[in-house]
């Protein structure tokens, strides 16, 4: 008998003897579950991550498919890939930067994975700009390519935004029109509704399968939940 077994069983015992006064049985069941915790306390890290996961699978309810449907062309890895990894993330962020060789680690050794940005500019007063011009830049297929160089560049202001979109070819007039255009403006607005939805705070900010993260959490914690997800993807469709 496994240990959550025995603690139920004892529950049930006591309810059973207590049925008559239900203060007392109260009392007793509370003396029980607070004895038996004390005794393995290594349940409540269990405990606490499936309160995490019930409370992501509740903020996720009803947006994942907005959540998980990208901008156009703003995509990393494979935009046909069956694992979905969403960051949220702005260039001004010298955590996402940190984070951007684990992203490029784990496209490598994952063929089937989709990284959906969204892009998240709230850091510095150039976020916005260089946001604009990164879904600019996915209008015209050139989103990783953009992506990349930003975070080469170091720095985010309106020369360098301007400087990395012509390194990476694109039509400039053609996207300084995209970059002001409804469409843009109204994605980044989305992506703020979202990132807010969901519990975000900051950038980096990561979904994969019902898993909430925060923070540049390294290539172990995203690689396990990506993992995780898939199995519980496996199991649905089984």
């Amino acid at each position: 008998m496994g240990m959550g077994t025995k603690l139920a069983a004892g529950i049930a015992a006591i309810a059973v003897i207590g049925a008559g006064g239900w203060f007392g049985g109260r009392m007793a069941v509370e003396r029980v579950v607070h004895d038996y915790i004390l005794e393995h306390p290594e349940i409540l890290p269990q405990a606490m991550e499936n309160l995490q996961k019930r409370e992501s699978q509740e903020q996720l309810a009803g947006v994942r498919q907005s959540v998980e449907t990208p901008f156009p062309g703003a995509v990393l890895g494979n935009p046909d890939g069956t694992t979905t990894l969403v960051e949220f993330s702005d260039f001004a962020c010298g955590y996402c930067r940190q984070s951007l060789p684990d992203v490029q680690a784990l496209i490598a050794k994952n063929p089937d994975l989709r990284i959906v940005v969204r892009e998240l500019p709230v850091i510095s007063p150039a976020s916005p700009a260089a946001a604009r011009m990164a879904l600019a830049a996915a209008e015209q297929g050139k989103y990783p390519a953009f992506h990349d160089a930003m975070y080469a560049a170091g720095q985010v202001d309106d020369a360098t935004i301007e400087a990395v979109a012509q390194k990476v070819g694109l039509d400039m007039e053609r996207a300084r029109r995209v970059a002001e255009s409804p469409t843009v403006e109204e994605e980044i607005q989305r992506n703020l509704k979202m990132a807010s939805q969901l519990g975000f705070t900051g950038t980096p900010s990561w979904v994969a399968g019902d898993a909430l993260i925060a923070g540049a959490v390294g290539i172990d914690q995203l690689s396990r939940a990506l993992d995780e997800a898939r199995t519980a993807r496996s199991a649905q469709d089984s």
